[in-house]
């Protein structure tokens, strides 16, 4: 894929989701109705046996979009302090890493008009379901090694646990160690205040090693 290929690819996520936004200021819609994604999210209500979420965007959901994504930001800030240069150290790390995804990624639905009590029920810690359902609303994250991660994490409560006595239970890494899980993550959440404009919360600047080039 070219430059140009990318910059079109980029335009048309931004248009749609322009689109669907400006249609929400003026009523709400039902995300089981015609979208701008041509009824994706529907398809997955029943795929995943949801209860259709109702898509209304509001000031209050806009707020509680800039606090998930400034959490999400703030927890990944500890990094450098938590057990995520050791390799040795996965099970914590993909714990760590699916909290951040999991604010991060509701932050964007709760952008798009998702109500806060709809992701509560429906959507918890199943960090694979988070991204494909902001994925169907226009994110654009196809990242097909953020993808495998988020099938690592969900649900990512099951890395807080010790398994040491029960080897044949203990889940598997998928082969990801924390110097692996770092960039994905910090993309992920590049992407979130990207789509979202939420600004970053103070006191979180992007280190030297981090930087776009």
């Amino acid at each position: 894929m070219t430059l140009s290929d990318s910059l079109s690819s980029d335009s048309k996520i931004s248009t749609s989701r322009r689109a669907l936004l400006r249609a929400l200021a003026i009523a709400p819609i039902a995300a089981s109705a015609a979208s701008p994604w041509n009824g994706t999210p529907a398809s997955l209500h029943q795929c995943y046996e949801d209860e259709p979420a109702t898509l209304a965007r509001t000031k209050e959901g806009r707020s509680i979009s800039r606090f998930r994504y400034h959490n999400a930001e703030r927890r990944w800030m500890l990094t450098d302090i938590v057990a995520f240069p050791e390799s040795r150290f996965t099970n914590p790390a993909l714990h760590f890493a699916g909290f951040v995804c999991q604010q991060a990624l509701c932050a964007y639905l709760l952008d798009v008009g998702f109500a806060d009590e709809w992701n509560a029920q429906h959507i918890r810690q199943d960090i694979a379901k988070a991204l494909t359902y902001a994925n169907a609303c226009g994110f654009g994250h196809d990242c097909p090694d953020m993808a495998r991660l988020a099938a690592v994490l969900s649900p990512y409560w099951k890395w807080g646990y010790h398994y040491d006595d029960w080897e044949e239970d203990r889940p598997l890494t998928g082969g990801f160690i924390p110097t692996t899980i770092k960039p994905l993550v910090r993309a992920l959440l590049d992407r979130v205040h990207d789509v979202t404009g939420h600004p970053r919360p103070k006191g979180c600047q992007r280190r030297p090693q981090e930087a776009r080039s």
